[in-house]
């Protein structure tokens, strides 16, 4: 049976040792590179040199290779889940061929296990070893970008492709089984994969324990500026950036805590920088000048010494927490539609 199941997918197992090998090769060779030059432009730069555009300039480096790797280890658990977890049932019961086998002194279970097994293995090993590669080479860019908790970097790294690849192998098995036809369980597969990824990431993640909350200076934001609202002009601050953080929420509170309404802010803004809330046009041909500007960062600052900014995250030293928790959880999703799949081939396929 395990040689049969092994026959059957060797088309699919020879494409992903191919993908696998190039991928290898790949970072063989630029890694070590990427790593030489980060040690001695990143961390040997110095006072008085702008480091922040040595820094700009080395993450620029290997760009199509950082999209395409970081886009293949997100497309993986798809193509698993759509193209090995889906048919691996569906075609044999939409063929018929099933019937075959369970004749040939095979039992239901034990012809599910043997697939199960083999597919599984093979795919979250694959998932995970190709994860691996990619974490590696990007360490010295995630040194620079420091955005660890970022959606599309967190899902990349680490072993919660593994979780992933389990669960999209093990949603595909499920929809291949129920629907019993290929191309609709594939279907099924991606848009429910899809739907929990997204559910995942951006509604159990920032929940997934409580957040953090601090108080930050309103110039932390990583972007300020003024703009008009039906109460006048308002002061806009966007989220601060926190290395490695996954910010939450994030709101311009008074020392009292207190939200200020858009009338309250524009009242103070107009006592404390008039200059700024209806500023003078300035002359035809004449562009406004530094006293611009200075009037601007006194209006900052008399902001700051009223209201400041009231920031939920979760900290980066709950990276690895979340890794191994939101893990386990699509493991154990994966093994609950296992178990159902086993409860269902054993009670309702004919």
């Amino acid at each position: 049976m395990i040689r049969l199941t092994v026959r059957q997918l060797r088309t699919q197992a020879l494409s992903a040792l191919v993908v696998l090998a190039v991928v290898a090769i790949a970072v063989a060779i630029t890694g070590p590179h990427l790593a030489y030059l980060y040690d001695t432009t990143v961390a040997a730069c110095k006072a008085p040199l702008d480091c922040t555009s040595v820094s700009r300039h080395f993450v620029g480096n290997y760009s199509l290779l950082q999209v395409g790797l970081g886009a293949l280890v997100l497309v993986v658990p798809v193509l698993v889940g759509t193209f090995l977890g889906a048919p691996l049932i569906a075609r044999e019961l939409e063929a018929g061929t099933y019937r075959l086998v369970w004749t040939q002194s095979v039992t239901r279970t034990r012809w599910l296990t043997v697939k199960v097994g083999v597919v599984g293995i093979a795919s979250s090993a694959a998932g995970g070893l190709l994860s691996l590669m990619v974490t590696w080479w990007f360490t010295p860019i995630d040194k620079v970008n420091m955005n660890g908790f970022s959606p599309a970097v967190f899902d990349e790294r680490g072993i919660i492709p593994i979780g992933y690849t389990a669960f999209a192998l093990a949603l595909g098995l499920t929809a291949g089984l129920l629907l019993r036809r290929t191309v609709p369980a594939l279907a099924a597969t991606l848009v429910i994969f899809v739907a929990v990824w997204v559910g995942g990431t951006y509604w159990l993640r920032p929940n997934l324990v409580p957040p953090a909350t601090s108080a930050l200076v309103l110039t932390s934001s990583s972007s300020m500026g003024f703009a008009p609202s039906s109460a006048g002009m308002r002061f806009t601050a966007d989220a601060p950036n926190i290395p490695n953080a996954l910010v939450v929420s994030s709101r311009i509170v008074d020392t009292a805590g207190h939200t200020p309404t858009d009338q309250e802010l524009h009242q103070f803004l107009a006592n404390a920088c008039p200059s700024v809330v209806n500023p003078a046009a300035p002359p035809s041909g004449v562009s406004r000048g530094p006293a611009d500007q200075f009037a601007f960062q006194d209006c900052i600052a008399q902001l700051s010494g009223k209201f400041h900014l009231s920031v939920t995250y979760q900290p980066a030293g709950r990276y690895w927490a979340f890794q191994w928790s939101e893990t386990a959880i699509f493991l154990g999703l994966a093994a609950m539609l296992v178990t159902f799949c086993f409860w269902w081939i054993r009670r309702r396929i004919n």
